[in-house]
């Protein structure tokens, strides 16, 4: 396993290169790369990021055959690297939580930053030291993604192909100090926060009434930047153990009105929720679309350019 310096010092060795010698160069630097469909994700190999490989020979003839290919890295312990992927989604703006995890010291450490076609960033840190894995999570409405141990990652010079333009992925910045691993479980739950315990599927009567008061008290404890998704979490659970959502408004408008949400934001969210969770409601009003990463739109495609900023770091 390489690990991140030996990542980094080829993105800057291979910043004119073309996709062929950048594969070759990380291969030969010791990082495993597999081959993706020309200007878009997808593995062109039949095993996808397992079939990754550090094999000089593998990968001329991969290269050899596709020299268009995009250049996939697998993350965790494989590469020894992993990524916090921020987006810009039509209902996140992952720049703005980076940051804010970043004040709360859960983003610093990252060595180096790319910026990616749509938009977006790739802050790459070391894996955590020890044996412990690292695996890849999505905090949706966070706009933040965690590459560790069963992801991978598209890498410079890389190009992603839309109707009307082609852009790279690019190396943007280099920290100056020494990187260090990201608390990956605390930044999950950060962006993401879990109730604690967790909400348990049960049958009716006290056991149930118990859960769903614990739940109550965990929204009423929300902070702000936390409200609205807590709650929306929170409803979605409702939602999953067949509570009615008039009950759930019941149970979650003190709640969340106690956490500082107003009544109307508050019914949005839980009918939102609702319509998330079961697709559409009883009442025969159109479903509400999903809050999957498959129903994020970009606002603004970025155009074709020699270079692409990254926002959001000071």
């Amino acid at each position: 396993m390489a690990g991140l310096a030996s990542f980094t010092q080829v993105l800057i060795d291979t910043r004119e290169a073309g996709l062929p010698v950048a594969a070759s160069q990380l291969a030969a630097a010791g990082l495993p790369v597999f081959p993706c469909v020309p200007g878009a994700k997808r593995p062109l190999t039949e095993h996808g990021f397992h079939d990754a490989t550090t094999n000089l020979g593998r990968v001329e003839q991969w290269w050899g055959r596709w020299p268009e290919a995009n250049i996939g890295v697998p993350t965790g312990q494989a590469s020894g690297l992993v990524v916090v992927d921020v987006d810009v989604h039509s209902e996140a703006d992952g720049y703005r939580w980076f940051g804010r995890a970043n004040r709360a010291g859960l983003t610093v450490g990252w060595d180096v930053l790319v910026s990616t076609p749509s938009g977006g960033m790739h802050a790459y840190y070391p894996v955590a030291p020890g044996t412990e894995q690292q695996r890849s999570w999505q905090a949706a409405m966070a706009g933040i993604d965690f590459r560790g141990d069963g992801g991978y990652i598209i890498v410079p010079p890389s190009v992603v192909q839309y109707e009307d333009s082609a852009v790279a992925y690019q190396l943007a910045r280099i920290a100056g100090t020494p990187p260090r691993p990201v608390d990956a479980s605390g930044l999950r739950q950060f962006l993401d926060p879990r109730p604690s315990p967790a909400f348990r599927r049960t049958t009716r009567g006290p056991r149930r009434e118990a859960d769903v008061s614990r739940l109550a008290s965990w929204v009423a404890a929300r902070g702000e930047g936390e409200r609205n998704r807590g709650l929306f979490w929170a409803a979605c659970r409702l939602a999953e153990n067949d509570i009615p959502a008039a009950d759930a408004v019941e149970v979650l408008s003190a709640a969340a009105s106690q956490a500082g949400l107003g009544q109307r934001e508050i019914a949005a969210t839980i009918r939102s929720a609702y319509r998330t969770t079961h697709g559409e409601t009883t009442h025969g009003r159109e479903a509400a679309p999903s809050v999957g990463p498959e129903s994020f739109v970009r606002r603004n495609r970025p155009s074709a350019g020699p270079s692409a900023r990254v926002r959001g770091i000071e």
